[in-house]
């Protein structure tokens, strides 16, 4: 089943509201005080409206198998849940939720224990929960329900980024923190009153280790000025280049070998440069950075299962939103919708070890050679680059969809650019294993 946009949002705000319900509740029962566990001040946990979304978007067709739905919903729940914990530890510098002290869990962000809650989740959510939502919500008169979901986002938004600047003048002593939350941090001082403070004491509460104070840098030395040190903006973004060309290569070497047959393999219309490989690079960097000196076995599973998570992700959402998909792994044993098979997960857990073991650590080290003021006018200039050559050939996928699907004649002098310098043949010759998929009336 596929959900609008208005019912996509609609499940964002009542699941968010339904998972502060839960976590006021298991915090009432653990500390015996009503405590506001969600990250704004108003009733949202937005995480988990997150999550519905995800699931109402990723898992319907999941649907005609129970166990795939379960182990999907667990999967895609854990990815979920793990990002949105790194990026909060990235961001303000300290770790939200910590389940270190249960069994199975992966760097204290997720556990096996509530991965399984999940799964449960998707099946109800999905079989049972979605459905009748989307019913009740037709119910609804238009105008009342597009007027009140305005309402409630600018709610959120204001209610989002006081919290988040109340969060970073909290982190104002940190001992690293980069330039753009240094700014912000300034900025939150200049706004705080009496509402941030009151939100500082509220998020002090819920969550202690907020509170704890980073140690000061060590009086009388200074940071070394390295570009792109550690792991950063700048390292990620040389990085997803880098990887995007490997990744590239190493498809269209994989393809000679097996097929016979050389083909492009490049997710866009200008460089050889695989759009899916260079976020994977940075995604799996990003993740697997901290547990770099850890054993290949742990390295090994932690790739193989986020690889397959986001490769899942990306399949189902480029065909949502070009129409077109690019892989299709029916004819592998253990497939999960055609869309990821066990085989290139473990390809994942493979090169997640190459990766961490043997080429970042050369990479890393070459990236931070370069000159600082020169790195940065070269990432930023290749940045933009990329963002224009993504534009570009989303423009030209979906052009090429519609010239195929509506035998549509050029309406205006950028149908006309695109038809003239993004010909079928050329379409086909960059994106050879693309099919289109006809849309549901």
């Amino acid at each position: 089943m596929i959900y609008s946009f208005y019912e996509l949002v609609w499940f964002f705000f009542v699941y968010s509201f339904a998972g502060w319900c839960g976590e006021v509740c298991a915090a009432a029962v653990e500390r015996k005080r009503f405590i506001n566990r969600g990250f704004v001040s108003g009733p949202l946990c937005p995480v988990y409206g997150i999550g519905a979304v995800s699931y109402a978007v990723f898992l319907p067709e999941l649907a005609d198998n129970l166990f795939f739905l379960f182990l999907g919903g667990m999967i895609l729940g854990a990815f979920i849940e793990f990002v949105t914990g790194l990026l909060l530890e990235k961001i303000f510098h300290k770790k939200w939720w910590d389940y270190s002290g249960i069994r199975f869990n992966f760097e204290g962000y997720v556990c096996l224990r509530y991965s399984l809650l999940w799964g449960v989740f998707a099946v109800l959510m999905v079989l049972f929960v979605n459905p009748l939502l989307a019913v009740l919500l037709r119910l609804v008169p238009g105008i009342a329900g597009v007027v009140l979901l305005w309402g409630l986002s600018a709610l959120l938004l204001v209610d989002g980024t006081g919290t988040a600047l109340a969060l970073l003048g909290m982190q104002k002593e940190a001992r690293q923190v980069s330039e753009w939350t240094a700014g912000m941090g300034r900025l939150s001082r200049l706004l705080e009153n009496r509402i941030t403070g009151r939100i500082r004491g509220r998020m002090e509460k819920a969550f202690p280790a907020l509170a704890r104070e980073a140690e000061p840098w060590p009086k009388g030395q200074e940071r070394e000025k390295v570009f792109a040190q550690g792991c950063g903006f700048y390292k990620l973004v040389s990085l997803f280049f880098v990887g995007a060309f490997l990744g590239d290569v190493t498809e269209t070497v994989f393809c000679l070998v097996t097929t016979g047959r050389l083909m492009s393999r490049s997710s866009v219309v200008y460089g050889p440069f695989s759009i899916v490989w260079g976020l994977g690079c940075c995604l799996l960097t990003m993740v697997l950075y901290r547990i770099r000196g850890r054993n290949d076995s742990y390295i090994f599973a932690a790739g193989t299962l986020l690889g397959g998570a986001y490769e899942y992700i990306c399949s189902v959402f480029t065909e949502l939103v070009f129409g077109t998909v690019f892989w299709d792994y029916s004819g592998f044993a253990f497939n999960l919708g055609g869309r990821i098979n066990l085989l290139y997960c473990f390809f994942w857990g493979i090169a997640a070890v190459v990766w961490m073991k043997l080429l970042y650590p050369r990479l890393s080290a070459w990236i931070e050679r370069l000159p600082e003021r020169a790195g940065k006018v070269t990432v930023w200039a290749a940045l933009v680059f990329m963002i224009f050559n993504c534009m570009i050939s989303s423009l030209a996928l979906a052009r090429y969809t519609e010239r195929n699907t509506q035998t549509k004649e050029a309406e205006n002098a950028l149908e006309e650019f695109l038809d003239e310098r993004f010909t079928d043949e050329r379409m086909e010759r960059i994106y050879p294993n693309a099919k289109i998929v006809a849309s549901e009336e």
